[in-house]
């Protein structure tokens, strides 16, 4: 594993025309994780049920609701049933709302819980080391 963190730790005593920066990650803040979590969180949750309302619109457009109609009417044998019924756009939609409200919950808390697990971990391990290069 030869990473530029590594190469930046060796002292070589020979001049590179490039700037090289050795920086260690000690802290991160709270809050601002918390912040970015929940935005990312909702970015994926909006996706979440967009994409789920287009794909139900894109079944229902192309005929595939009711070819699946037609093959659980042979085995139900009940000529009623409909998929429109069951998992009509209102149905879908509320079901992936709730999904992403409780994606957002659940992420933007384990965000929380990993910052808190890193900022304790720091005083074991010292923090991460980063390397940057300027070529």
């Amino acid at each position: 594993m030869s990473s530029v963190a590594e190469k930046l730790q060796r002292k070589d005593s020979r001049s590179t025309s490039s700037k090289q920066v050795r920086l260690k990650l000690v802290y991160i803040d709270f809050w601002s994780v918390v912040k970015l979590a929940f935005l990312v969180w909702l970015c994926l949750g909006i996706v979440l049920v967009v994409a789920t309302l287009l794909i139900w619109v894109v079944l229902y457009s192309t005929g595939i609701f009711h070819s699946l109609e037609k093959a659980f009417q042979e085995i139900l044998s009940d000529p009623n049933f409909t998929i429109a019924s069951s998992f009509g756009l209102g149905q879908v939609g509320l079901f992936a709302l709730v999904i992403a409200i409780l994606n957002i919950v659940v992420g933007t808390v384990l965000a929380a819980i990993a910052s808190l697990l890193y900022n304790l971990s720091v005083r074991f391990t010292g923090g991460l080391l980063v390397g940057f290069q300027n070529n």
